[in-house]
């Protein structure tokens, strides 16, 4: 029988609908001070739903949108967890912001991106050679 929309989820609920290993979730608790699920004596975790929707949008801001941790943590503290919720329920991050996100190049960017790839193959190139003299 499934659990209600409402209902608290054990740590393995969580990673199963979140569709990450739960020592993901551990880790995710030690990086991110405003995941803290409720736990129980011996330490057992329950999960609000709440805590289930900002996780989701940690989730999607770190695997599917590019996200860093650094960049997760930034976002938090500057537009605080309605954005990660909204991340979470398909918002884009990507229509909040002005600049993309660490790591990633604006679209400006390409040209120069493309260059340094170019570079970095013949260099690879000539380091092959020298290896295999």
């Amino acid at each position: 029988m499934a659990k209600g929309p409402d209902a608290f989820r054990t740590i393995s609920e969580a990673a199963e609908e979140l569709n990450v290993p739960q020592h993901v979730l551990r880790f995710w608790e030690t990086k991110f001070a405003f995941i803290r699920p409720m736990k129980r004596a011996g330490g057992r975790r329950f999960y609000r739903p709440a805590d289930i929707a900002v996780l989701r949008g940690v989730r999607r801001l770190l695997h599917d949108e590019g996200y860093t941790i650094k960049g997760v943590q930034k976002l938090h503290r500057e537009q605080g967890l309605k954005r990660l919720i909204a991340a979470g329920e398909g918002q884009g991050a990507s229509a909040a912001r002005v600049e993309p996100p660490p790591g990633h190049a604006a679209a400006g960017d390409a040209d120069a991106l493309l260059t340094a790839l170019r570079d970095l193959e013949a260099a690879k190139r000539r380091l092959d050679d020298l290896l295999k003299s």
